[in-house]
């Protein structure tokens, strides 16, 4: 609890320091008092006996009603003490100490045990008053009366502000007990869902390169074995069987490269947004199509799970292209607004129908891993907010296209 609350807001075993200030002032002024009288004769020196009981008993108190028979049975002596010493001092001089025996009070009996004490004291003094004073001075007894019951009423109200302040405190630091509890299990689920994505993505990605760098490795191995057969009778066939190894072994190679690239880490690429994709789109010369990437628009401004779905898709695109389209060149366009992103891999080779005979998506399907690859995409674009959309181009080609609204990014 900090340090400006302590002052108004005390716990089961200590009260605001408010009230400590308060009794202390109310008590030492009454054993002044009371020693004073004392010493000059006027009164006995068990006059003094109920302020010393209240500063003996203080640290004792407990200020909730849970507290047990014991704690309450210490309560009952500060009372007791208190109401000795209202009655030993002044009535007004007293009203510090009023104040903060009711506020006890009611918080260890409950506001019925409050009110039953503040009617005590309050007909206490009364009658304390007119012995001392006599029935010649009633008039000053009853405005002395009147000012007490005031302030045993201001206590009550008091009292039960503190009551409610307390509640609600304890309510506040359940709830923020709970809400951290929720916030910790909230981090742990979505730490578990990032392993379950980055393990199903990897083992998608060694799917795509076992088949990719398999299929290469048995085109050269059936290559070379012919190669070897015509070695003696075709000599000129049997070189060119081994120039087309040495073609296929290059086109494994760079292919391989592209997907140790892409697994990658951005970070630890040192690049990000743009950047990362421009380098993604360079890394594919060579394949024997040409590329051209353009960023365009307002600032770049994505959290890290979309910058990731656009690369992933940049990367299936671009992948598609060189395998699968039969085209020689890929315009990569990325367009930032300030409404969202949206990133189109367009090349100018075939556009296969779909399966079901409509657009264009069919060799999308194929390209990405079969329905698994497009309905993986499509669904990581769609958990973010956007949409993916693949088939043929207006101009002829194929393209592939995925948008992302700003509102559902993270840390932007």
């Amino acid at each position: 609890m900090a340090g400006g609350d302590r002052w108004t807001h005390g716990t089961d075993t200590r009260a605001p320091y408010v009230l400590t200030a308060l009794f202390a002032f109310a008590s030492l002024v009454l054993l002044w008092s009371t020693l004073y009288v004392a010493v000059e004769g006027e009164a006995t020196w068990l006059f003094a006996v109920p302020p010393v009981a209240l500063l003996l008993l203080w640290p004792f108190l407990h200020w909730n009603r849970g507290a047990s028979p014991g704690r309450k049975a210490v309560s009952l002596l500060f009372m007791s003490a208190a109401f000795a010493g209202v009655a030993a001092g002044s009535g007004v001089s007293s009203i510090p100490l009023i104040a903060v025996t009711i506020v006890h009070a009611v918080c260890v009996f409950g506001a019925p045990g409050g009110a039953g004490f503040s009617a005590v004291l309050v007909a206490g003094s009364f009658a304390g008053g007119l012995l001392v004073r006599g029935a010649d001075r009633a008039g000053w007894t009853v405005a002395e009366t009147v000012v007490i019951a005031a302030f045993a009423v201001l206590a009550l109200v008091t009292a039960r502000t503190l009551l409610d302040a307390r509640q609600r405190a304890r309510e506040t630091e359940r709830l923020l007990g709970e809400l951290s509890e929720a916030h910790a299990e909230l981090g742990r689920y979505a730490a578990r869902v990032r392993e379950l994505t980055v393990a199903e993505e990897r083992a998608r990605m060694s799917r795509e390169m076992h088949d990719s760098v398999g299929h290469y490795l048995t085109v050269i191995n059936l290559g070379l074995e012919n190669a070897q057969r015509y070695r003696e009778t075709r000599p000129d066939d049997g070189w060119a069987e081994v120039r087309q190894a040495q073609r296929l072994t290059m086109e494994a190679l760079a292919d391989t490269r592209r997907w140790v690239r892409a697994l990658k880490p951005l970070a630890l690429e040192g690049r990000a947004g743009p950047a990362a994709m421009a380098e993604l789109a360079r890394s594919f010369e060579g394949t024997g199509i040409e590329v051209t990437f353009r960023a365009v628009g307002a600032g770049f401004a994505l959290g890290e799970e979309s910058e990731l779905a656009l690369y992933r898709t940049l990367q299936e695109g671009l992948t598609n292209a060189a395998r699968h389209s039969g085209g020689r060149k890929v315009e990569v366009v990325l367009a930032s607004s300030h409404d969202g992103v949206t990133l189109s891999i367009t090349d100018d080779g075939r556009a296969a129908p779909a399966p079901d005979g409509g657009g264009g998506e069919g060799r999308g399907q194929g390209v990405v891993g079969g329905e698994r690859g497009l309905a993986g995409l499509r669904h990581r674009i769609g958990a973010l907010g956007g949409t993916l959309t693949a088939g043929a181009a207006p101009g002829g080609g194929f393209v592939l296209r995925a948008s992302l609204p700003t509102r559902a990014e993270v840390g932007v």
